[in-house]
């Protein structure tokens, strides 16, 4: 996988060389300009307004993506309208790289703060999704203890979105429609 990367030695050590070149490679995936808003936020409440607005928010149909919750199938998913058309077509796109993923749907809305509680969480505005989160918690390193597949990672850089697992180097299972 280093050498995927380009400029890295293959040493079988996943260091700061090696989290730079994946963070590097997932941003040269991305369109440009990005079309999502930075992650400070004032960019934010300017591009999604307020955490929690569930005017802001529209179901889709996800009934063909093969999605499951808890074992459970997954018929639509609420998200903010802005990045409705964009979530789709990466589910579209999972669907034929890496259905198994879709299998392990883990939510999109859920009106929360992050987990040090300081400032809302992009899932709050509808904006972010989890997979898997039991092979890619929240503090598992990627790809150390983490075990997102790289083509899901490369699938959500070419909408723009961000992967945790490349920005913070763990909470491999998040991914949220903000640029870097």
């Amino acid at each position: 996988m280093q050498r995927r990367f380009g400029g890295v030695a293959p040493d079988g050590i996943w260091g700061t060389k090696s989290k730079t070149a994946l963070r590097e490679y997932l941003h040269s995936l991305m369109p440009r300009p990005n079309p999502w808003p930075s992650t400070d936020e004032a960019s934010l409440w300017a591009f999604y307004g307020k955490p929690g607005d569930e005017a802001q928010l529209i179901n889709i149909d996800v009934v063909d993506f093969g999605m499951k919750q808890n074992g459970h199938v997954v018929t639509r998913v609420r998200v903010h309208h802005k990045c409705a058309e964009s979530l789709l077509e990466i589910l579209r796109e999972l669907k034929t790289v890496r259905p198994d993923i879709l299998e392990k749907f883990n939510g999109v809305y859920n009106y929360r703060s992050v987990h040090s509680g300081n400032t809302w969480s992009l899932h709050a505005r509808g904006a972010a999704i989890d997979l898997d989160y039991e092979d890619n918690g929240n503090f598992a390193p990627w790809p150390t203890n983490a075990s997102m597949p790289l083509e899901v990672m490369e699938v959500f850089s070419r909408y723009g979105w961000l992967c945790s697992a490349a920005e913070w180097g763990r909470d491999a299972m998040h991914f949220q429609a903000t640029s870097f």
